[in-house]
């Protein structure tokens, strides 16, 4: 399993809508074994295939690590098919560096897709599990968190990160 380059906004790969996976075959395979060998090392919570410059609809997600037990999981084609209730999540990202705000969330939601294998899922997730799923669709759509942030706070960010990129 190797390691992948986590693009960095804003490159605009990150802005990409991702496309649907057509063919699970040995190539997408090894890139669901590296994207998840990439979340362990980040380390992060989740991984958007878009986030390692593929725009397939693949996602790999973790929340079991942070008891200490690995579990991860995979999800392609995902889709949020339900969504209730609401919670607000400090939330980061691998993509977005030195970033954390508050994000409002649904607190539970009904996520569709496919598995590694191509069998039909339907999870059912709720507390942090939801969020992280939601917020790696966004991913795959484009989207990132802190376009579910307060206009000025994502300024705040912006300029902060114009000044790093002058500073270099």
């Amino acid at each position: 399993m190797a390691i992948l380059p986590i693009r960095i906004f804003p490159d605009p790969v990150l802005r990409s809508r991702a496309v649907d996976v057509q063919n699970i075959n040995g190539e997408l395979q090894q890139l669901i074994d590296d994207m998840a060998a990439t979340m362990y090392h980040a380390p992060g919570l989740g991984l958007a295939a878009n986030q390692v410059g593929d725009l397939r609809r693949v996602i790999v997600f973790d929340v079991a690590q942070r008891e200490g037990s690995p579990d991860p999981q995979v999800i392609l084609n995902p889709y949020l098919e339900a969504g209730e209730g609401e919670v607000i999540y400090r939330e980061g990202c691998l993509s977005v560096p030195d970033c954390a705000e508050d994000v409002r969330r649904f607190g539970k939601v009904c996520v569709r897709g496919v598995d590694r294998e191509g069998r039909p899922l339907c999870l059912e997730a709720e507390g942090l599990l939801a969020i992280v799923l939601q917020h790696e669709i966004d991913h795959l759509n484009g989207t990132l968190f802190i376009d579910h942030i307060s206009r000025l706070k994502r300024g705040l960010y912006l300029r902060r990160l114009k000044k790093q990129g002058a500073a270099r």
